[in-house]
Formats: C-alpha cells, structure tokens, sequence
C-alpha cells in the first residue's frame, strides 16, 4: 500500500476570513494560520514568486483537514467557483452533517444557497449540494438510521 491517509483538500479563495467564519460556521475548527512564501514553496507549487496565506480547518474527529489558500501572488490565473456539477476537474467536498436542517439554516445566513434539493438516498442519507463563500460548491449528508461504518453505500451488493 502506497496512501496512508488523506492529509487534506485545499480551496482557493479571494477573501479567506469570509472562508473562516462559514467553516467554523459549519463545525471546523481552525487548526492554524500562516503566509507561504519561498524557494521550497515555489519549487512545490511550480509558481515562480509564490506568497500564499493559508488556514487549516480540521474537522472535529480530527481525521480531515482542510486547506484554505489566498493567493497574493501571483495573480489569480482562473475562476472555477461557478462551474456545475458536471464541470470537469475539482467538484466539491462533502461534510457529513448531524442535521442537515439546522446546518442549511445556519450557513444560509453565512451566504450559503441551496443548489438543488434536499434529496433522500434510500434510507441511508439526505443530501444536498450548497454554494458556500464566493461560490464554493460544498456537500452535506446526513446519516440516517445506524449506520456505523464509512461503508461505501454506491458499491454494496443489491
């Protein structure tokens, strides 16, 4: 086996501490702040003059992290945040919420816009997809029932 573990997805964002307070808002905790800057950072990202202010939300069991970047240069290059679910390249991330009722009531007034439905898959999850800070396309599911483990529902038998 080669993967250990997933370190941590990173996000790109024009105003971070916007970022901050809807991920705190959500249940993360912020882990750490810095400003990235240098040989090894350029070396890494292959961006000539890198300088990137970065926050590390974790997730409250500890095992996720996620990575909120705010260039300061070079210059932003592209915009994905409005792309649809079908785009190609990076889609969302998805939190599994306690309830997905009262989350959606409390991002809502962080900026937070439904994009579809709240949807049912089986008996095991409500689900939806969320535009989060700057058009952030985000997921959250809600287990439902007892289900314990992190069991890829897609793959079971039927």
């Amino acid at each position: 086996m080669t993967v250990m573990r997933m370190d941590n997805v990173g996000i790109v964002v024009e105003d971070i501490d916007a970022a901050i307070e809807f991920f705190t808002e959500l249940g993360l905790d912020l882990e750490g702040r810095a400003t990235v800057e240098g040989d090894w950072a350029d070396g890494v990202t292959g961006l000539r003059d890198m300088c990137v202010e970065i926050a590390m939300m974790r997730t409250p069991d500890g095992h996720s992290r996620l990575e909120l970047s705010r260039f300061l240069a070079p210059p932003v290059v592209a915009d994905h945040r409005s792309a649809p679910v079908n785009a190609l390249g990076y889609l969302r991330v998805m939190f599994t919420v306690e309830d997905i009722d009262d989350t959606l009531v409390r991002l809502r007034k962080r900026g937070a816009k439904l994009v579809g439905e709240v949807a049912q898959y089986e008996t095991m999850y409500r689900l939806c997809y969320i535009r989060g800070p700057e058009g952030i396309l985000i997921g959250l599911a809600q287990q439902l029932g007892q289900q314990t483990s992190r069991e890829n529902p897609i793959g079971r038998n039927r």
